[in-house]
């Protein structure tokens, strides 16, 4: 039985015809895989694959090639897809990694600010925390706020620009430092 026979005969679903040709075929192909990934481990995935998709591949061997010159093809066309894959996910992993890099990045940048928030909000007098804690993200207008804490609207503005004074000032001390 010539290769193309043999070819023909496994394109038609021969089992034993497979094993000749695995038998026949497999350490070239291996062989070519090796020196294209230059990794043992990664020439014998290649390998493995290759032979795994060749029952499929063998319905379009046409037979103007030397089957071995059509071997060779398939193994070079999978090792440069297995390389853009990798290079796919190297790129997203990288993608990823500095996604997740500034995630961390400003997490800790907001811990920080609402840390220093806590810290600065701590030292300000008891009547100027109740001003803020009433109306922070307009939680309440600055008359519910007066009403509550029974002091004038205008008293509650005027708390509420303190508050931005003081904070100023704690932020450029502890940037002198």
């Amino acid at each position: 039985m010539g290769n193309g026979d043999l070819v023909r005969a496994v394109a038609g679903g021969d089992r034993e015809a497979f094993a000749v040709l695995l038998d026949l075929h497999y350490d070239r192909i291996f062989r070519l895989c090796f020196r294209l990934t230059g990794r043992r481990e990664e020439a014998e995935d290649l390998t493995q694959d290759i032979c795994l998709a060749l029952p499929g591949k063998l319905k379009s061997f046409r037979g103007q090639a030397r089957v071995t010159t059509w071997l060779y093809r398939i193994a070079v066309n999978a090792a440069h897809d297995r390389r853009r894959r990798a290079r796919s996910r190297t790129k997203a992993a990288e993608g990823w990694g500095d996604w997740e890099v500034n995630r961390r990045a400003a997490a800790m940048d907001r811990a920080a600010d609402l840390d220093w928030l806590r810290r600065s909000m701590a030292a300000l007098p008891d009547d100027l925390r109740d001003t803020v804690a009433l109306t922070i993200d307009d939680e309440m207008t600055h008359r519910d706020a007066a009403e509550v804490l029974g002091v004038s609207e205008g008293t509650v503005s005027w708390r509420l620009s303190e508050v931005r004074r003081r904070l100023r000032a704690i932020w450029r001390e502890e940037a002198r430092r």
